[in-house]
């Protein structure tokens, strides 16, 4: 048995209507499940860069790398390794406050370096960016208070240093 771990893939696509969806189609035809998915135009507006974080073994990410390979919108496919990458998500969070817990909410956002960006009388909606680790921990600490709602983005990523992931011109 093999053991299952995260990887990320950076996948340059031409920036055309559909191509996300050929992408993510590839993954569930095969059964691949997308454990986290981001994409957007990079600085060349043809371009797109989808960031997709997927669970499975070496195997697996070598034959869905060979997939997307074929696929005519493709343009690269880089799999980033963990300590090579600078990797980020966003959460919006709206936590439930009384007048007693409401200081003690903007103490844990201020700890994680978290933007309050709406209060009213009942709830805080606090924005984070950071890796899985610091997401996590963040929402752990703020659980205890009520989360009234939750919206997380796919994590994004680029390599670290000069290593780039670009289109040959």
């Amino acid at each position: 048995m093999t053991d299952t771990e995260k990887y990320t893939l950076s996948v340059l696509v031409e920036n055309h209507p559909g191509v996300l969806s050929r992408v993510v189609g590839l993954f569930s035809r095969r059964g691949f499940n997308i454990a986290s998915l981001s994409v957007g135009p990079t600085a060349d507006t043809s371009v797109s860069r989808i960031t997709i974080e997927v669970e499975g073994d070496a195997l697996i990410i070598e034959q869905v790398s060979k997939q997307l390979s074929k696929l005519m919108e493709v343009i690269k496919i880089k799999t980033l390794p963990e300590n090579e990458m600078v990797k980020r998500g966003l959460i919006l969070c709206k936590v439930r406050v009384t007048p007693k817990t409401r200081s003690e909410v903007i103490e844990i956002a201020n700890i994680f370096r978290a933007k309050i960006i709406d209060i009213s009388p009942s709830t805080m909606t606090i924005e984070l960016t950071g890796n899985d680790r610091k997401l996590g921990a963040f929402l752990d600490m703020t659980s205890n208070y009520g989360i009234e709602e939750l919206a997380r983005t796919g994590m994004t990523a680029l390599e670290r240093g000069a290593n780039t992931l670009k289109v040959d011109k």
